[in-house]
């Protein structure tokens, strides 16, 4: 059996050789030729994956080891009797790390109280879901919006939602995580456009981590001013996104919100587990995770602020300002030069791991601070 995987997939090697013989490629340069005999194919989201890929080919099978699948021509994929599986969830916990370490910036830079603040999750799904939990972790009042959700009368959970433009009047801080559609009533194609933007209280914070295009990148330069701040992960376009955005952006990074060790091992591991299923094979492989770069932290909280703490736990594990550097250093004035930092810059990305590998022991701290670190999921060592 011939599997064709992106080589930028952690494991994706180990697990599929299990299946067969493994063709390890980069995402972005998987052709129709790569796929010559194949029947296996797995990527993540830097392959469109449709019929100018597959073409007649019957894969057995066909896994996206990402949350989104809007690289996909599923309905392709259904014509040609092609069974595949993406990894809903994967990278959760990462993105909401990722808006962890975002929201410690801002309140370090323009001196927030983050306790005092409302936090508007667009889009409640397996990552917004875990958003809710780490702004309720930081003491943040938390608002969602979710029409698909909300309208599902048996979706318990999703019956306080809001409407988009009551979210947008009503939180100091915004951050999109919808999937890329561009039809039906919930499309998301520049969904934060100028109208909406013009909801916005001057001085509200935007966070784009979902798929660039959900922001209209002209509105936002023209409404920038109005806003407190913005955070970007995800461009438009990408790789080659545009210079001047990421000029006027606080911070901005290389779509790398969910690239967290465990993130990316588990969407491996999923569509590995997916593809054992459809061929009727029992898992044989199990990943082993290495040893995280900061296994643990000391911290004196005597007298400590909130967001003083934060900055101590959150951001030796995980610091967007790093990415940001990265990507500024490499912000070229040719295109496909910019392009291909970008990729690399995905592709050499070093270990993260999530902060559940991290134990934190905490010196001389109350339990409002003990409550604190293990809710956003540290390992806490004892009360001192």
């Amino acid at each position: 059996m011939k599997i064709v995987c992106d080589v930028n997939m952690p494991f994706v090697r180990e697990a599929f050789a299990t299946l067969g013989d493994v063709l390890a490629v980069d995402g972005r340069a998987i052709s129709p030729a790569h796929l010559q005999d194949a029947d296996v194919l797995i990527t993540r989201s830097t392959t469109r994956v449709d019929e100018a890929l597959i073409g007649s080919r019957r894969l057995r099978f066909y896994g996206s080891g990402v949350i989104g699948t809007d690289h996909i021509d599923d309905a392709f994929l259904a014509r040609a009797g092609i069974p595949w599986q993406g990894a809903p969830g994967c990278n959760a916990a990462s993105v909401a790390q990722y808006i962890v370490s975002a929201l410690v910036r801002l309140a370090l830079r323009y001196n927030l109280r983050l306790d005092t603040l409302t936090l508007g999750v667009v889009g409640v799904g397996h990552v917004g879901r875990q958003v809710w939990r780490q702004g309720c972790a930081l003491g943040m009042r938390v608002i969602g919006c979710d029409p698909p959700r909300r309208r599902n009368p048996h979706d318990a959970g999703a019956q306080a939602f809001v409407p988009l433009e009551t979210l947008l009047q009503e939180a100091d801080v915004v951050t999109l995580h919808v999937p890329l559609t561009r039809q039906g009533e919930d499309a998301t194609w520049h969904m934060i456009d100028a109208a909406r933007l013009a909801c916005m209280r001057p001085g509200t914070f935007l966070i784009n981590a979902a798929r660039g295009p959900v922001l209209d990148s002209d509105a936002w330069l023209a409404a920038r001013g109005r806003l407190g701040g913005t955070i970007l992960d995800t461009w438009e376009p990408e790789p080659a996104y545009r210079p001047e955005v990421l000029q006027h952006a606080d911070w901005g990074t290389p779509h790398i919100a969910g690239h967290s060790f465990e993130g990316k091992a588990n969407g491996t591991m999923m569509v590995y587990e997916a593809a054992c299923r459809v061929l009727g094979v029992a898992p044989a492989y199990t990943p082993a995770m290495p040893p995280p770069p900061v296994p643990e932290l000391t911290i004196d909280a005597r007298g400590l602020s909130r967001e003083a703490l934060l900055e101590k736990l959150a951001l030796p594990v995980y610091d967007l300002a790093h990415d940001d550097a990265g990507l500024r250093a490499t912000a070229v004035a040719d295109d496909h030069a910019r392009a291909k930092a970008f990729d690399q810059l995905r592709r050499a990305y070093p270990m993260r791991r999530e902060f559940t590998a991290t134990r934190v022991n905490l010196l001389h701290a109350t339990p409002e601070q003990h409550r604190l670190a293990a809710g956003l999921g540290f390992q806490t060592g004892q009360q001192e």
